[in-house]
C-alpha cells in the first residue's frame, strides 16, 4: 500500500518540506474557484487503495478548514485505503470548554467535522490542551514541539537556564522542560478581564541572575509573553527568551515582539510568518512529521519521536 501526500494551499510551504524529507513528491491538487468565492479542490491523480496523508493547518481564515474538509471528502469518495489528516496547527483549540454561558465548544465541533468528513487518523502538534485528543473518536497522534526546541536550547549553552510559564495554564508544559534540563521553574500569574488583554501579572519564583526561557504552545498578540518578559527582567533575570510552537502572531504581535525585552522568540513553522523579524527564530517540524508519517505507514510506534521530558 503506497503513501500519497497532499497539501491544502495554506500549508503547502511546510508540506513540500515534509514530502521532501519523506522522499516522495507532493500529490497534485487542482482547484476550481467559482466567481462567488466557492472552492472545489480536485485530487488530480488516483488514490484508490492508497494510504493518504493530507496536510493542512486550520489557522484563519476559516476557508482553510473548509478546504481541508473538502479534500478529505474527495479522497474518501476516491476510495483511499486510509485518510490521515495532518494538522500542524489545530485552530479553534482555545475554545475547548464552556468558560461562560451560551458559548460553543468549537474544538469539539471541529473534531466532529473532520471525523464526519472521513478522516481515519489525526496527526497534530502541541494542542492547546491535551484533552482535545479525546474529542476525536479516531486515533490521534499528538506530536510534541520539544523535539525541535530541546536540541536548540541545548545548542545555546545557557549557563543559568531556568524555565517559566507565562500563565498558570502552561505550568505543565514549562515544568516538563525544567525537569529535563534539571532547572528551576517560575510562573507568571496573569489576570484577564477580556480576551487578548492582560490586566495584571505577578511572578511566582526567584529568577535573579537566571537565563529564563518562557514556554508556551502558541503566541497570538504577544501581549502576555512580552509583559511576562518585562516582569522577569524587572525581577532580576539575566536574559529572557521564549519558545512557542505556533506563531499565530495577530494584531500588533510583530511590533510587540520587536519592542520587547525578549532576546528572541523561537517558534516552529506550523504557521507561516506574515513578515520577517530579527527577534523571531523559526525551527522546522518537517523532519518530525516525515518521520511520523513513515512510522505510521510501517505500523511502528512513534514513541521514539518524543523527548522524555
Amino acid at each position: 500500500m503506497a503513501v500519497k501526500i497532499f497539501s491544502g494551499r495554506a500549508t503547502i510551504y511546510l508540506a513540500e518540506k515534509i514530502a521532501n524529507a519523506y522522499g516522495e513528491p507532493l500529490g497534485e491538487v487542482d482547484y476550481q474557484q467559482f466567481s462567488d468565492g466557492e472552492m472545489s479542490p480536485f485530487i488530480a491523480e488516483s488514490v484508490r487503495g492508497h494510504e493518504v496523508f493530507i496536510i493542512q493547518s486550520t489557522f484563519a481564515p476559516a476557508d482553510n478548514l473548509l478546504e481541508l474538509l473538502l479534500m478529505v471528502d474527495a479522497v474518501k469518495r476516491a476510495s483511499a485505503s486510509s485518510i490521515n489528516v495532518v494538522i500542524p496547527y489545530f485552530g479553534y483549540a482555545r475554545q475547548d470548554r464552556k468558560d461562560r454561558p451560551r458559548v460553543a465548544i468549537a474544538a469539539k465541533l471541529i473534531a466532529n467535522l473532520i471525523s464526519a468528513a472521513g478522516a481515519t487518523r489525526i496527526m497534530a502538534c502541541d494542542l492547546h490542551a491535551d484533552q482535545i485528543q479525546g474529542f476525536f473518536d479516531i486515533p490521534v497522534d499528538h506530536l510534541d514541539g520539544s523535539y525541535i526546541f530541546v536540541p536548540y536550547l541545548k545548542s545555546l549553552k545557557l549557563a543559568d537556564i531556568m524555565f517559566a510559564s507565562p500563565d498558570v495554564g502552561g505550568i505543565k508544559r514549562a515544568r516538563s522542560f525544567a525537569k529535563f534540563f534539571d532547572a528551576e521553574l517560575a510562573v507568571c500569574d496573569k489576570y484577564r478581564k477580556e480576551a487578548n488583554k492582560v490586566s495584571s501579572m505577578r511572578l511566582i519564583g526567584e529568577v535573579e541572575g537566571k537565563d529564563v526561557v518562557l514556554v508556551d504552545d502558541l503566541v497570538d498578540t504577544a501581549g502576555t509573553i512580552c509583559k511576562a518578559a518585562v516582569l522577569l527582567k524587572d525581577k532580576g533575570a539575566k536574559s529572557v527568551r521564549a519558545v512557542c510552537t505556533h506563531p499565530v502572531l495577530s494584531g500588533k504581535a510583530y511590533e510587540n515582539i520587536e519592542n520587547s525585552v525578549l532576546e528572541e522568540l523561537a517558534v516552529s513553522d506550523t504557521i507561516p510568518l506574515k513578515q520577517p523579524s530579527n527577534k523571531i527564530k523559526v525551527l522546522s517540524v518537517s523532519n518530525l512529521y516525515a518521520k511520523a508519517i513513515r512510522k505510521i505507514h510501517d505500523n511502528e510506534s512513534i514513541s521514539s519521536l518524543f523527548i522524555k521530558l
